[in-house]
């Protein structure tokens, strides 16, 4: 029988790798880690064949030449933006990612964020539990009804947002220079421009993939354009926005609030001039989770590299390109 492959997992956030080893285990032996930078773990990887990768990054060129023999870098989530993919490419290592096991439980959690901003649910709740029990401080709050969202991006994310906020009876704008009008069977209308969109948002939502066209594209400009009631809703990547414009923008109020689950830096550190708001609410990084979505967050980056190792093209390859060059001879 020949030598099993080698497999590395870089961390991971879940109590048991038994689907790892279900899905793996006739294949290959897998050296489990809890690394936070390749520094960490790419004495290990030296001669692996296949990364599994959770957070550990940013993977760079050297890195990857460090990791001579690897195959293919598969994350467990949906966003690649640790790993350089030029890279990776360039060295023939295929690289994918898990597009959809988590995209009901994040278009859930934008709406929970955008209700609890336009209907104060996490002032109130903070007032109620010092001892107050009074409306006023809450005003004012306005109707859902009639509102319009402006969706950053309009991926596979977005558009579920899109037809949960139409239900609620709220106008829906997206702006994604890769999607055309009319293109997807979901409501939304094509706005040309960023700042027309803004000018008109009651609420921004923002889902675009952290690539360097992005990061930072919520800055002192976009803020200005919005109102001064409108809400930021941002469960994609902290660092599309520009983290100290957005305390510029709180300070002075040309913005109304917002709701992140992501934020930059993250964790956030304590103190932080976003922590203590009562315009502002922060969960730690969790719309991702559900007991369904862990299922299919853990089957997915394994399922990969088994077939990678087994012989055959991966379902959701990022790269593509490399499919003329790969290392796996594919």
């Amino acid at each position: 029988m020949p030598d099993k492959a080698k497999v590395v997992l870089t961390d991971y956030v879940w109590e048991s790798l038994d689907v790892e080893n279900e899905i793996l285990g006739d294949l290959a032996d897998i050296v489990a880690m809890q690394t936070k930078t390749p520094a960490d773990f790419l004495g290990e990887a030296a001669d692996c064949e296949a990364i599994l990768n959770t957070y550990a990054g940013p993977i760079t060129k050297e890195d990857m030449a460090g990791m001579p023999n690897c195959k293919i870098i598969a994350r467990y989530g949906i966003g690649v933006d640790t790993i350089d993919l030029d890279a990776a490419t360039e060295a023939g290592i295929i690289v994918t990612n898990n597009p959809t096991y988590c995209i009901e439980e994040v278009a859930e959690h934008t709406m929970a964020l955008l209700l609890a901003s336009a209907r104060k649910v996490a002032f109130y709740d903070r007032r109620v539990r010092a001892g107050e029990w009074a409306v006023p401080p809450g005003k004012p709050m306005f109707r859902l009804v009639g509102a319009t969202l402006g969706l950053v991006g309009f991926g596979n994310i977005a558009r579920m947002v899109a037809v949960r906020a139409a239900s609620f009876g709220m106008r829906v704008l997206f702006n994604d220079p890769f999607v055309e009008q009319g293109q997807f069977d979901a409501p939304g209308e094509k706005m040309t421009e960023l700042a027309d969109m803004f000018a008109e948002s009651d609420f921004v939502s923002i889902h675009p993939p952290l690539i360097p066209q992005t990061r930072g594209m919520m800055n002192d400009e976009a803020f200005a354009q919005m109102k001064n009631t409108a809400f930021i809703v941002n469960c994609s990547r902290g660092p599309i926005i520009d983290t100290e414009a957005l305390v510029r923008a709180l300070d002075a109020g040309e913005i109304a609030g917002c709701a992140l689950d992501t934020t930059d830096p993250e964790p956030l550190p304590d103190p932080h001039p976003l922590r203590g708001r009562e315009n502002v609410i922060i969960n730690p990084h969790a719309a991702w989770y559900s007991e369904e979505s862990m299922v299919g967050l853990q089957q997915g980056a394994p399922g990969e590299v088994r077939r990678v190792l087994s012989g055959e093209w991966p379902v959701n390859v990022v790269n593509r390109a490399v499919k003329e060059n790969n290392r796996a001879g594919l």
